[in-house]
Parts: C-alpha cells; structure tokens; sequence
C-alpha cells in the first residue's frame, strides 16, 4: 500500500542534495509495499520561486516534485526540475523538513496530479502526504467546493490540506493566532475513515505533524554527537530544552529508517506528533475535549540489521528470503523450545483461557490464511479444542457468529492488513480473546489484540511472502505445542514434533538443494498458461498457497484444489496438455494420493508428483511422471519442506518470463485499504 517517509534534520547543517536523497532513498526502502506514483516536497529558496507572486507568508515556498511510475522516474524529474527553477543543491540547512510519498492508486489514476504530496492550492500553504482511505471525502470535497476551493485531482487525499488551509484561513480572520497542531486537531475532527498522516506548511517553517488513526506510522530519533537515550520521551519538555544536533524521521515502515537509527516510537491512534524546534511532542485526540493531553512516550530499539533490507549476494529480494529460511525458522524457535517444553511469553496470561475456549477461529487473508490452514490439523489434534477457518473479508461479510467463549487467532504478517483489523475490531466488540500472530512489531494487530506471537522471520521485502509463511506455521505448531501441553495421551507426539522442529532448518537447508531442478522444471513450464496443484490432508494448504505464489509473481493461471474433490469437476480439465502438480508426500492421505495419481495417468493427464526421498517408484511406477523428491518430517512441519519447492517453482517462472519478481503487478506487500 502507500509508503510515508518523512526526514527533519535539527541543528546539523545538511546540504540540499543530501537532504534529497535521504528522502528519495527512503522512498526506494518503501518500494516493496507497491506503488505506481511518488512525490516529495522540499523547501526552495525565498529568492528563487514566486518572485513575481505576493506569497501569503514571508517564508520560503515548498517545492513538490510528483511523478507517474518507479522512482527513478521522479529521481530524473526531481533533477530536472532542480536545474530548471535554479535550486543550488549545495546550499545547507541547519534545519529542514521534507517529506516523501509513494501512491497505490485507490482513488484516481496513477498521475502526478493524483501524486502525493496533495496541496491545499495555490502558494502550497498546507501539504499532506496520506497513507489510507478517508470515508467522507465526497461530503467534505462539497462543503469546501461551496466555500471557493478547487480540486485538481481525483484522491480522496486532497481535501485533507484545503480543509487545513480553510481552518487556519478561519482562525487567522478571528482573533489571535492558530498553532499548527490546532489546524490538525480540527482536520482530524472532521475525518473518516483510516489514515496516517503528515503535514507540513510554509506557514510553519520547519515544523512536521504527523497523526494516524488506522494505518501504521512511526517516529525514529538519530541524536548526533552521543548516545540516544531509550527514555526520550518519558519527560517530553525535557527533549524540548535538547538542542542537541538531531535528525527526526516519520515512516510507515521501519525498513526505511533502520539504516539512519534504531530508536524508534510506534504512533498510537488519535495521536499527534509535532516536531518544533528540534522537540518533539506527543499529543492524544479526543472527539469530546477541545484540549488535547500530553502523552510520554519512551523510544524502543529496533532489532533489524541493515543488511536485511539489502539483497546482498542474490539477484531478488524473494529469492534471498526463500534461501534465509533455515536462518529465519532458527530465529523464530530460539528461546521458546528448551528442554523439550515449548515456551511462549506472549501467551502465558492467557493460557486457561484459551485451553478453555468453545472453539479456535483462524482469521487471515491470502498467504497468512494459507498457513493458518497448514496449521489447523495439528492444533485440533493436540488440543481437542474444534478450529474453524474464516478469510477475514468474508468473515466480515457475512456477519459470522462470533462468542465470547472463543479465541480469535489472527494472522498478518505485517500486522497492518485492513480487512483483517476491521474483523479484529468485530471479534473484539463480541467479546472474543484475540491471539495475533505477526512478524511486525508494533503493527496494529500486535497493539489491539489480548496477546499474541511474533513469527520473528526478519524483514521480508518481497511482496510475494515466503519465510514468513513458513515462519507463520512454525509459531502456529509450538502455540498447539503450548496450549495442549496439559494432555498426558499426547506426550509421545508432542515430543516428536519437538525433535522434528529442532532439525527442521536442516531439512530446510537439503531442500533448497533443488534450486537448480526446479529451475528446469520452470523452463519447461514457461509457455504453459495454466497450473493445477492438487493436495489434501496437511498439504491442502500447501496446494493453495504453491498456486498463488505462480498466480502472484510468474503472472501464470494456476489453482490449487483438494485433491479429495478432483471427481467432482476439475477432473473435466485433465488432458495431456495441462501440467498438474500432486502432492504426494508421506502422510495419513498417502494412499489416497496415489490412488488419485493412477486416476490422473488413466486420463493421459501430464503430471509433476511431489514424493518424500525414496517414494518415487511408488508414487510413480513406470516413470512416466516428472518427480520431486523432497525430505520428509514429521506430518504437521511437512508443508514447511513442500512449500519450498513451490516457491522456487515461482521465482524461476518469473524471471524466465521476464516479470519483476519482487514487484508484481497490481500488488502490494501490506494490504490497507477494503
């Protein structure tokens, strides 16, 4: 979805052009999330700009700079345009604010005119770049309309920095003046709808203002010349008086401010964060009272490494994430497995209760439903506890009975997936405990849930997941683990999975062996147009999310079906032209696979068969059949092993045709909007 990036540098003396690409460097950290626009606003110089205009301040006017398409599009325009309006790029600031933006059309066509930075109009008096969906912008647009204002673009973003320029117009013709974070607190009274915001105006000169209700926005602190204290902010008119050299950032993801500190803070809904003089203050909006309280706040310290945003020896983000999973799935079970006893502090308050629950309810959306559904079996059998599914959107539609004698299981691997908080706010209205399961922390799921997991995959770049997926099903076992720890008549299997997770990222690391056949495997499949993955049992989930990792990147038809319902219509589609792929590794359903195998070959059908190391004489007798041998492990991690395969499958199509992996079309790595 969009990304903010936001950069005020305090008492540090940082040329134009620095300051430039701090920002556009940002923007290339967010790139990721999808995009199809982008735009940054600088100041210019008072000399420069508008020399024939009487501006309505004394200050310097803004520059905005939007493009259409990558951002190396809006690099070569910035520049452009620099040269053009004779901007020196050496000229230093002891102290300015920038921000930056990259759009995912919701409202309007990617165009410059629909890019962020939006404008309250002539002069830029007040600029916004918005990160969600306002609700009521039509009503607002037509009240503003009335009142003399013009719109030039299609968002619903633009009526934020009018109806700013229309508060700060209203308050100025009265008596006395209006502070910025005013104009934002009556902005904010008249919104709808979910946001992350921030303005910056050249009636405020260097000043930025964030707020947020909904969508994820974060404040990251570099104090140059020392040590950052971790309690900033837990007196905030001490900060004040710091005229310590400081660089200040905002950003919706801390991929993008990792490489500039690791002090950060997590924006909470209705907060608002006004940078002034190198402070910082934190203020709480309420709907009922004209003030606004004052919030302390002290900074965390992001756990990420600058080379996890980088992609070092590999080609592609995705296929330097799929290689990290042995890493990853290391990280995400270290300090929870010890001595055969699964320990997850994030759950431990609220273990009666969910021991006690009338039933589990997994709640997620594509990929992440996708490894709630691997999971499923497996916290069924070890906690006797009956687990439904529900894709959160459908969940939400339907009205579903929700009680509050069940729990809630959320999964997100950004923690930020609207459809998902809009049906963690309808379970939490219904009185449900609410379990998250997330990689991000801080994200929203990890605020408003009752407790929860983080997966602890590390950062993950590309848009199609793949070590968080895996990451997903590894926290989802060890919460089965947890929660059915109390029943004597599962030790001896508890204590399997517990070995076979101790030695999984090892099995991991000998499947990634099959780098190079799965390559083959992909060239031979580059001019097909459709893919069928048939799997049942515990891999039924791993059919599913193996054809939407084709379906996502490689741009290519493909389905996954239960095989169990092949003769009820897809066996119409089996010929000798259609590659299917059967999941046939040894499990409870072994045999029912194979007879599914036989049915498939009786009709001439053209088939790839996943089999465990050993089986591919069973799964495939007179080798007619391309096979793919793979570790095998206990049943409930076997979807970890198969998946993989799958998503070598995925990266090898695309780059074979000749799609961006780490970006495809139409996509976008945090899903915010309905």
């Amino acid at each position: 979805m969009c990304g903010i990036f936001a950069y005020l540098n305090y008492n540090v003396g940082r040329e134009r052009r620095y300051i430039l690409e701090v920002l556009l460097n940002g923007l290339r950290r967010l790139e990721y999330r999808g995009y199809d626009s982008s735009g940054i606003a600088i100041d210019s110089d008072t000399s420069s700009v508008m020399q024939s205009k009487s501006k309505p301040y004394d200050t310097a006017p803004p520059v905005v700079f939007r493009q259409e398409g990558k951002i190396e599009s809006l690099v070569s325009s910035v520049y452009t345009e620099v040269d053009q309006l004779n901007l020196d790029l050496e000229k230093p600031f002891l102290v300015h604010a920038g921000i930056a933006h990259t759009r995912w059309a919701t409202h309007g066509v990617p165009a410059p005119r629909n890019s962020h930075p939006q404008s309250s109009g002539e002069f830029d008096e007040f600029l916004v770049v918005h990160n969600g969906i306002i609700t009521n912008y039509e009503v607002l647009k037509q009240t503003l309309v009335r009142h003399g204002f013009t719109f030039e673009s299609d968002t619903d973003t633009e009526v934020i920095p009018k109806l700013a320029k229309f508060v700060f117009d209203k308050a100025r013709d009265g008596e006395g003046g209006v502070t910025f974070s005013q104009v934002v607190m009556e902005v904010m009274r008249q919104l709808e709808g979910a946001y992350a915001l921030i303005f910056k105006s050249p009636h405020y000169p260097n000043e930025l203002i964030a707020c947020k209700r909904g969508s994820t926005l974060l404040l990251g602190v570099n104090e140059l010349g020392g040590e950052t204290s971790r309690h900033l902010f837990h007196d905030v008119k001490a900060l004040t008086a710091n005229d310590k050299p400081k660089e200040l950032f905002f950003s919706s993801d801390l991929c993008a401010i990792v490489e500039h500190t690791k002090n950060y803070a997590a924006i909470e809904d209705d907060e608002i964060v006004h940078i002034k003089d190198g402070s910082v203050s934190i203020l709480k909006f309420n709907y009922e009272k004209e003030k606004p309280a004052s919030v302390q706040r002290a900074l965390s310290v992001l756990e990420m490494e600058v080379e996890q945003i980088k992609k070092g020896d590999f080609d592609h983000f995705m296929k330097k994430e799929i290689h990290e999973q042995p890493d990853s799935l290391t990280t995400s079970m270290r300090g929870r497995l010890k001595d055969g006893v699964v320990g997850l502090g994030g759950l431990k308050d609220h273990m009666r209760t969910i021991r006690r629950s009338r039933r589990i309810i997994f709640i997620g959306c594509g990929t992440s439903y996708h490894a709630a559904l691997a999971a499923r079996p497996i916290m069924e059998e070890l906690t006797d506890i009956p687990v439904t599914m529900e894709i959160a959107s459908d969940m939400l539609d339907r009205k579903a009975l929700i009680f509050k004698e069940d729990t809630a299981v959320f999964v997100s691997q950004s923690g930020e997936t609207a459809d998902t908080l809009l049906a963690l706010e309808y379970a939490l209205q219904h009185g449900a405990l609410c379990v998250g399961v997330t990689n991000t922390v801080g994200s929203t799921l990890a605020r408003k849930t009752h407790c929860g997991v983080h997966i602890n995959a590390g950062c993950e770049i590309g848009v199609a997941s793949t070590k968080a997926y895996t990451c997903q099903i590894v926290v989802m076992v060890m919460m089965a683990l947890a929660i059915g720890s109390d029943k004597m008549s599962t030790l001896a299997q508890r204590e399997a999975i517990i070995a076979g997770l101790t030695k999984l990222p090892e099995k991991v690391h000998d499947v990634l062996k099959l780098d190079g056949e799965m390559k083959a495997l992909a060239q031979s499949l580059i001019d097909e147009q459709s893919l069928l993955m048939f799997g049942r049992g515990n891999n039924y989930a791993t059919a599913l999310e193996g054809a939407l990792k084709v379906k996502e990147v490689a741009l290519m038809h493909s389905e996954g079906m239960l095989a169990g319902e092949m003769k009820h219509g897809p066996l119409a589609l089996v010929d000798e032209y259609l590659p299917i792929i059967v999941i046939a590794t040894r499990d409870d359903s072994f045999s029912k696979q194979q007879s599914v195998i036989q049915q498939l070959h009786a009709r001439k059908g053209r088939l790839i068969v996943m089999c465990s190391e050993g089986d591919a004489s069973l799964v495939c007798p007179d080798g007619r059949s391309r096979v793919i041998e793979v570790p095998r492990v206990v049943d409930c991690l076997q979807p970890i092993i198969n998946i993989i395969p799958m998503q070598l499958l995925a990266y090898h199509l695309t780059v074979l045709r000749g799609y961006n992996v780490d970006q495809p079309r139409n996509l976008a790595k945090s899903v915010t909007t309905q």
